[in-house]
């Protein structure tokens, strides 16, 4: 699988263990910054990383920053991303299975490197539901998702 992996600066005292596991899983990985602990805006690495998987050039991606919260926020504002914050397994697997998340986001506050490989290796060895009630609510995101993008702020 093609993973876009992107931190802040409160994600990169976490983000070597991630690509580790990342990669050690077999992934490829494209790592899009930040590299180094000097502060950045969680809301352009947000950007950054869904870039490639809006372009068909990743299957999913990663985003770590001190609480995972403003990264899922911020990637959520994009069309096309569905993120969400996982620092247990059960989430992490049931947001893809349930909602086609294609974003998961780490607080390297919040969880250490046990817990981050255990919610990697379930966020992408889960596969969206067939189930129709699942896709039936997928479905009525992305529509949301157009209707929203044309309403007026």
């Amino acid at each position: 699988m093609r993973i876009v992996l992107g931190n802040d600066h409160a994600g990169f005292p976490l983000k070597e263990h991630v690509r580790s596991v990342l990669q050690g899983l077999g992934h490829e990985v494209r790592d899009v910054g930040t590299h180094s602990a000097e502060p950045v805006d969680f809301p352009d690495i947000a950007k950054a990383v869904s870039a490639p998987l809006r372009a068909g050039e990743a299957d999913r991606a990663v985003l770590v920053c001190g609480t995972g919260v403003g990264a899922a926020i911020a990637a959520n504002k994009i069309a096309g991303i569905r993120a969400t914050v996982a620092h247990d397994t059960y989430t992490a697997r049931q947001a893809v299975e349930h909602d086609d998340v294609n974003v998961v986001c780490l607080g390297a506050w919040l969880v250490g490197p046990a817990i981050a490989t255990q919610v990697l290796e379930e966020f992408l060895a889960a596969r969206f539901s067939t189930d129709p009630d699942c896709r039936r609510r997928v479905q009525m995101l992305h529509d949301m998702e157009r209707e929203m993008a044309t309403e007026p702020a």
